[in-house]
């Protein structure tokens, strides 16, 4: 039974400083829809009207600046869909746009996310001459099978010359990888994190394949690896990156020492972030409010409403009850935890409203701490929604 949080009356949010703020664009377009994905995204079957979309995002950037305005903006993150489509000019546009727009830091972490299938030298060392300094692959697996499985458009030798072009324009790139796909073993799943690490990659993400609703998956359920050989596959692969000099500091995250991916360091730690683009979500911290925002999904849609100034679907203020868990669904996937006096800079609550409940997930083992800090232990990394539910309003 999940915990009980006191309703909040007005004004009980009081934020003494506001949070760092990243910007998030997100481009819609794919060359396949994945099976598996729950994203926003499109498949590019009559071509991608790239030059007008970009005309979109500028306006919906401009429009608003006045939310963030004076703000310094630590990180850029352009997600998909498959954002690599895009040309790099069409991404020098946009930058230019958010250096005139914001006050962009000068060495802001600014990562494109990349499918395999997209990969040209020049073109990606074009995006490095643009102002991109981090890729993210999607690279998933190394096996033609489980590539096929998933319904990538890559195969395992795209994938590996995709990570020889990445290592040759850039010093820091992510590889993201699945497991616990269907029909794979323990031994399959390890080989995969082996060519990543070998790859010369900064940074490895390791996801658990998820049937999420409303995907093709979940129609049509392929048969999966039981919870003991996924268990064992997730043990296996945080020994492996641990030994290959890896940082496990995010549930399923692992970077190595000074290059842990800075943006998403930001969602975990309940900064703000301004989400451009069709669909984007955003969060955005005032001193006496918590504010989420959802752009227009459709693509067509997106355009038409952003370039009349108009690209918000929903805003809403995030009720001051509900703040705990928002902050702890994120925080909480830190594996090295986080400052207690986190919890009042970014919530804007008194942290005394949730110790009753941390001093029962301590007890049940599901987190530990001392008079500054709190993480969560090992058995509340392995059971975190049991975790998370604690903090979940009545």
């Amino acid at each position: 039974m999940a915990a009980v949080l006191k309703a909040s009356g007005p004004g009980e949010v009081r934020l003494a400083s506001l949070p760092p703020l990243s910007l998030y664009v997100h481009i819609p377009w794919c060359i396949r829809k994945c099976p598996y994905c729950d994203f926003n995204s499109h498949e590019a079957r009559d071509g991608v009207p790239e030059a007008r979309y970009v005309d979109a995002l500028i306006a919906d950037l401009e429009v608003a600046v006045p939310l963030v305005y004076g703000r310094r903006v630590r990180s850029v993150f352009f997600g998909g869909g498959t954002p690599s489509l895009f040309s790099p000019e069409s991404l020098s546009r946009i930058l230019s746009s958010v250096r005139a727009c914001l006050s962009l830091d000068a060495d802001a972490e600014i990562t494109l996310e990349a499918n395999p299938g997209t990969f040209e030298q020049a073109k990606f060392a074009q995006f490095r001459a643009v102002g991109i300094n981090r890729l993210s692959v999607g690279v998933q697996s190394f096996d033609d099978a489980f590539l096929t499985a998933l319904g990538r458009v890559h195969g395992g030798a795209e994938a590996r010359r995709a990570l020889m072009i990445a290592a040759r324009c850039f010093d820091n790139f992510n590889v993201d990888l699945m497991y616990a796909l269907p029909g794979q073993d323990v031994a399959q799943a390890v080989a995969d994190v082996r060519e990543a690490v070998d790859s010369g990659a900064s940074h490895v993400s390791a996801y658990h394949l998820t049937i999420e609703p409303n995907t093709y998956f979940a129609r049509f359920p392929p048969p999966l690896p039981d919870d003991d050989t996924a268990a064992e596959m997730q043990e296996r692969i945080e020994a492996m990156l641990g030994e290959a000099g890896f940082e496990h500091y995010e549930t399923s995250a692992f970077g190595r020492p000074g290059l842990w991916s800075r943006h998403n360091l930001n969602y975990w730690s309940f900064g703000d972030y301004l989400g451009i683009g069709a669909g984007a979500h955003g969060k955005l911290s005032f001193r006496d409010r918590v504010t989420r925002q959802m752009r227009v999904r459709h693509p067509r849609d997106y355009m038409e409403r952003a370039l009349a100034g108009d690209a918000v679907q929903t805003a809403h203020d995030v009720p001051a009850r509900e703040l705990p868990f928002e902050f702890m669904m994120n925080a909480l996937r830190l594996n090295q935890g986080f400052a207690l006096s986190l919890f009042g800079e970014r919530t804007g609550l008194q942290v005394a409203g949730v110790l009753g409940i941390l001093d029962r997930a301590e007890q049940a083992g599901l987190l530990e701490r001392d008079l500054r800090d709190l993480r969560p232990t090992a058995r509340g990394r392995r059971f975190l929604n049991d975790l998370l539910q604690m903090f979940l309003p009545d």
